[in-house]
């Protein structure tokens, strides 16, 4: 989309149905995502779930895309074809969902680390997720977009990873990629002023090595240009005065994996 869409307190709260369905998807497939599981059933099981709760893959058919997942493994960053590809104990899993219910989108991503991950990959989920919160705190009226950005970027720059930057977040809600865009680096005091109605999604991607990317010839994956591992965190947030409003937090998936 080409503008953005301010959305009314009850479109907000129907993007907060949605956004609770792919919450509990993601908490369904930390239950099972584990070595030796296929990334192309954890895209069957994405497909039944959202069915079951009234809902359709927003990303399936979305421009061709495939599949109900995007499932990236280790050095992929975004938009990998979940597979026959059978998961190993220490990858790091990517996994970017979202949901249409009754016309209104949400859209998440978490990556999981596979049993015992290396030190570099744990530190690298760590501070992904870590900078992911940073740009939610300065979601909120009066700010500008690139007061989150700045807040991603100034918190990963101490661990020289690399920052994505071809790719960015954006507003979501009634479309699945709709103005503005969000970047995960930038000036604080820059951009587009966030306004009470606005929906965005804030999705910090890192990797381990450089921040350039390979973009494959099946035109949707993308991984690390060096090879090195990549981590993608995502949540959705309703722009409001005085504190952001988190549509999709992580609470329920980790709930899961606390368990294990």
């Amino acid at each position: 989309m080409s503008k953005v869409i301010y959305k009314t307190e009850e479109q907000i709260e129907q993007v907060r149905e949605s956004a609770n369905v792919l919450s509990h998807l993601l908490a369904e497939i930390a239950k099972v995502i584990k070595p030796g599981i296929t990334t192309l059933s954890l895209d069957k099981l994405a497909y039944d779930f959202i069915h079951d709760n009234g809902g359709t893959p927003a990303f399936l058919n979305y421009h061709g895309f495939p599949y109900s997942l995007c499932i990236s493994v280790n050095d992929q960053i975004v938009h990998g074809f979940p597979s026959n590809y059978e998961i190993k104990d220490g990858d790091l899993v990517s996994v970017d969902g979202g949901v249409n219910l009754k016309g209104f989108i949400s859209d998440s991503a978490y990556t999981f680390g596979i049993g015992e991950v290396s030190a570099e990959a744990q530190q690298l989920l760590d501070v992904t997720k870590a900078s992911l919160y940073k740009g939610v705190e300065q979601a909120v009226a009066g700010k500008r977009v690139g007061d989150i950005s700045s807040a991603i970027q100034e918190y990963v720059q101490p661990y020289n990873f690399g920052i994505v930057r071809e790719l960015v977040g954006h507003g979501v809600g009634l479309h699945l990629h709709e103005k503005p865009e969000v970047p995960n680096y930038g000036k604080r005091g820059s951009g587009p002023k966030l306004e009470p109605g606005l929906v965005i999604c804030i999705e910090p991607m890192i990797n381990a090595g450089k921040s350039g990317v390979r973009f494959w010839e099946d035109g949707w994956t993308v991984s690390t240009i060096d090879g090195k591992l990549s981590a993608h965190f995502e949540q959705m947030v309703a722009i409001r005065k005085g504190q952001p409003d988190v549509l999709l937090n992580f609470d329920e998936v980790e709930k899961v994996l606390n368990k294990k």
